[in-house]
């Protein structure tokens, strides 16, 4: 697909200036999920010197594009540090889209996987929306470089890390706040992966950050901070991956954060150290 392909239908839903730079929201066909998609980018004011970084903010269960770009206050670290932020939607949307009554499964819950039973298979593939055609969008419509990292929270952090470990020449570094890391084993996973991939778990492993890490690895370092009083600790298994780190000497940091819960008070507390790890590494790309 052409770059002029790809951003013909790019529709502008609002724009306002923000640290010098400009949080714009889009919405443009998507032919991966078969329904209109809406993300938001964050452009610094180096953007208009010449293309910047870019990193990409994957946001959890219930959350659309707006949650972290209204909550996180990534944009003021992003405007210092020179990189562009893009948040997309948690999934495909719509009239025509399966749904479920629950809140951990369907509209808002995409799990960025590519889903392969039915009534999700049509629209649900998430991983190759982020991957490919959204990247492709981001690509050919806005003044960004080569240099991508990835982060994001709860089930974004899930997909921030599974994302990046299995595409290591997509994105140049990766970080999570209170990731989903383990969810073959987990309730926040195995319900999910059963529903879009079906029972046969050997199809699971793909999409499960510890699983990834033990068979592929990671070349750089990792960023990870969870905290401590997150109500949701039990599903999200930080100590499995913490055990894989250390027996595999894989470089980076899981921090536990006193006092901390899941929400995006955390995220906003710890996110320009996110912002600038990120930086630091996408700079020297």
């Amino acid at each position: 697909m052409s770059d002029g392909a790809m951003t013909e239908h790019l529709h502008l839903v609002s724009e306002s200036r923000s640290f010098g730079g400009t949080q714009s929201v889009f919405r443009h066909a998507s032919a991966v999920c078969g329904t209109e998609m809406t993300f938001g980018a964050y452009l610094p004011p180096q953007a208009a010197l010449g293309p910047v970084p870019v990193l990409w903010y994957l946001s959890g269960l219930t959350c659309t594009h707006e949650n972290a770009m209204v909550k996180a206050g990534l944009q003021a670290h992003a405007a210092k540090a020179g990189i562009a932020l893009v948040f997309p939607d948690t999934s495909p949307r719509g009239p025509g889209v399966a749904d479920d009554g629950a809140y951990d499964l369907g509209q808002g819950a995409g799990f960025y996987v590519n889903a392969t039973r039915d009534p999700w298979k049509p629209h649900y593939q998430m991983y190759d929306y982020i991957t490919r055609e959204l990247r492709g969008v981001v690509e050919a419509a806005l003044p960004v470089g080569e240099a991508h990292g990835i982060t994001g929270h709860s089930m974004g952090g899930h997909g921030a890390l599974t994302l990046a470990f299995r595409n290591p020449g997509l994105y140049r570094s990766v970080s999570a706040f209170a990731p989903i890391v383990n969810p073959t084993r987990s309730d926040w996973g195995r319900k999910q992966l059963s529903a879009y991939l079906g029972e046969d778990e050997a199809d699971w492993a793909v999409y499960d950050a510890c699983l990834l890490l033990a068979d592929l690895g990671w070349e750089r370092d990792i960023l990870i901070d969870q905290g401590a009083d997150d109500q949701f600790l039990d599903l999200l298994r930080p100590e499995a991956l913490a055990a894989l780190m250390a027996g595999r000497r894989q470089p980076g940091v899981l921090r536990i954060q006193a006092g901390y819960d899941h929400s995006y008070f955390f995220v906003a507390s710890f996110g320009e150290d996110h912002v600038n790890w990120h930086a630091e590494r996408l700079h020297a790309a």
